[in-house]
C-alpha cells in the first residue's frame, strides 16, 4: 500500500510576490544542504486517520511546535513524490510568524556504525521564501506543489 503524507502549505502576499513557508529538514545528511533540502511541514497519514486534513494539521504541529494558524484551508491535490502520495491543504496565512521552531525528533546511530544513537530535530529551521525561490530550496519531488499553488492563485479560486 502506498504511503500517505499530509502536508501544510501556507502562504501569504508579500513584497516579492506570493512567499511561502517552507521547513529545513533535520539532521546530520541535511545540515550542510541547503537547495533542495526543504520540504512542506508534513507527515504520514496514519490507519487511524479519518480526515487527512486534521492529520496534517497534527503534523505541522508537531513539526513547527506551535499549532498551524486558524485559516481557510482548501485541498491543494495529491502528489506522488519519493514513493509516497502528499495530501496537501494550503491556507492564506499573513499573520503567522515563528521566532523558533521547536520540532519533533528522530533517533539515529551518528556517526554512522559507532554504536552511538544520536536525537536530531526533524525540522531544523523554518521561514517565508519567494515562489521562486522555494522552487529551489524544496526537495525535487515536492516542487509541483508550488506549481499546482500558482495555478490555484492565478484562477482565484481561493488557497
Amino acid at each position: 500500500m502506498t504511503v500517505r503524507s499530509a502536508a501544510v502549505l501556507l502562504h501569504r502576499p508579500g513584497a516579492r510576490g506570493t512567499e511561502v513557508w517552507i521547513a529545513h529538514m533535520g539532521g546530520p545528511f541535511w545540515a550542510r544542504k541547503d537547495e533542495g533540502a526543504w520540504s512542506l511541514p508534513k507527515g504520514i497519514v496514519e490507519d487511524a486517520d479519518r480526515d487527512e486534513l486534521a492529520a496534517a494539521l497534527r503534523e505541522f504541529a508537531e513539526e513547527m511546535g506551535v499549532p498551524a494558524p486558524d485559516a481557510a484551508y482548501v485541498a491543494l491535490g495529491e502528489f506522488r513524490a519519493s514513493g509516497k502520495v502528499f495530501v496537501v491543504w494550503a491556507a492564506e496565512a499573513p499573520g503567522f510568524e515563528l521566532a523558533e521552531v521547536r520540532s519533533n525528533t528522530f533517533e539515529l546511530e551518528w556517526p554512522p556504525r559507532s554504536g552511538r544513537t544520536q536525537a536530531f530535530p526533524e525540522i531544523d529551521a523554518a521561514g517565508w521564501f519567494a515562489l521562486d525561490e522555494a522552487v529551489t530550496k524544496l526537495a525535487k519531488g515536492q516542487r509541483p506543489i508550488l506549481e499546482a499553488l500558482r495555478a490555484v492563485l492565478a484562477t482565484g479560486e481561493g488557497a
